[in-house]
């Protein structure tokens, strides 16, 4: 059958350790075979990273900006041990760290569901999608450790002369500071972005943070939301039934842990960090979690909210086969490929990443499966345990005899 044509090619990123084995094991068997693919490509992988002293994420970022649309492979975030092990000239930031302060966006993260799936949480019959705040707080913070006794002060000096100073702390020996800061224009742009994905997919939202504690800085996410809400959003959620609320995160995880699920959380960013890891883990794994980054202008990354499974790649770097699992990484190449098609009007490419999707969702419901989610299946559903290549033979096969279906019509 002759492939699918692109008009306007993807943001290409690719990255590290085992999810880069995946990533061109799904382009080369998955995708290639029906689509004239099309993309810009950068690479991610650590080591390319430290060659080009991160120049390369940047350019990847402001590729994003430009055409619309990216793709994205795990990267690993590197620390004093990384730093060792790849001899790394600098640790550098965390990729997505920089991709988000550039396109300084929103995180939905999303569960892929599957029926036979038990959610570690009992009560939870609906995804939760968490909205991540993708710029600022501890991302985009600067730190400092002491080693004498002083006081620490955060100054700030406006462009009109006027000058605040508040005394952070006054110590006695040695101790470790942190400022970290966010904008208006970010913040307000969460929040539209909050209210309007909850209106596109007709589901509550949900706001928590800590302003009894943090009056200020929390307090200024609160404050854009009520007044959004208040000013812009009220009637068009009354219009549809649905319904925002507030509450400090405390009783905000208090509540999602009894709800039924169903909601958009919204979250900052090291709130939303964490939180998303705990519901992809409840409600299966972390390898069937979604992540799409959207920044105020439209445009959007995919990726898997996983890491690189460095274990895995261990493993495979020492001849084994490993158990892991591609769903994530598929669906964020199918998201981004169906965002293309949507934007470029190309129903077949739409098409396709549906297909693809459909492809892998029934390879696993026929009992297919990886090894973490083998071991959450009910009782009574048949499954086999498979590695990685065989997972995306039985993929590869299921979405041949789609295509197949489709040509000969």
């Amino acid at each position: 059958m002759e492939k699918i044509k692109m008009k306007v090619p993807l943001v290409e990123m690719d990255g590290d350790e085992m999810t880069r084995v995946l990533w061109q094991i799904i382009k080369d068997e998955l995708i290639k075979p029906y689509v004239d693919l099309k993309t810009e490509y950068y690479d991610l992988g650590l080591g390319h990273r430290d060659e080009t002293r991160d120049q390369v994420t940047v350019d990847a970022a402001n590729a994003t900006e430009r055409l619309g649309v990216a793709v994205k492979c795990a990267t690993i975030t590197a620390n004093r041990h990384r730093q060792e092990e790849y001899h790394l000239s600098e640790i550098w930031p965390s990729p997505n760290g920089t991709i988000r302060a550039v396109l300084d966006g929103t995180a939905f993260r999303a569960p892929i569901l599957l029926p036979f799936l038990r959610p570690a949480v009992p009560g939870w019959e609906k995804p939760i999608t968490v909205a991540r705040h993708a710029y600022g707080d501890m991302y985009k913070a600067v730190e400092l450790v002491t080693d004498e006794p002083g006081i620490a002060t955060l100054n700030f000096k406006g462009h009109s002369g006027r000058e605040q100073t508040l005394t952070i702390a006054q110590t006695k020996g040695s101790a470790v500071f942190q400022g970290q800061h966010n904008t208006e224009t970010s913040i307000r742009a969460f929040v539209r972005s909050c209210f309007q994905y909850a209106l596109d997919t007709k589901q509550d939202l949900w706001f928590s943070a800590k302003d009894t504690i943090s009056k200020e800085y929390d307090g200024e996410f609160r404050r854009a939301f009520d007044e959004e809400f208040a000013n812009t959003y009220k009637e068009r959620f009354d219009a549809l039934g649905l319904h925002y609320f507030y509450t400090l995160i405390d009783d905000a995880v208090s509540r999602v842990m009894r709800s039924k699920g169903g909601f958009v959380w919204a979250l900052k960013n090291y709130d939303g960090d964490v939180m998303s890891d705990m519901v992809a883990a409840a409600f299966g794994s972390l390898a069937m979690m979604t992540s799409v980054l959207m920044s105020p202008d439209g445009s959007t990354e995919f990726e898997a909210s996983h890491g690189t499974v460095t274990r895995h790649f261990y493993r495979y770097r020492a001849g084994e086969k490993p158990s892991t699992n591609s769903t994530a990484t598929i669906f964020a190449w199918t998201g981004a490929l169906r965002r293309r098609g949507q934007l470029d009007d190309l129903p077949d490419l739409v098409s396709f990443a549906g297909k693809l999707e459909s492809a892998c969702l029934e390879t696993m419901k026929d009992g297919l499966l990886t090894g973490d989610l083998a071991v959450l299946v009910d009782e009574g559903h048949r499954c086999q345990i498979v590695n990685y290549e065989e997972s995306l033979l039985a993929i590869s096969k299921r979405l041949a005899e789609k295509m197949r279906s489709v040509s000969n019509r």
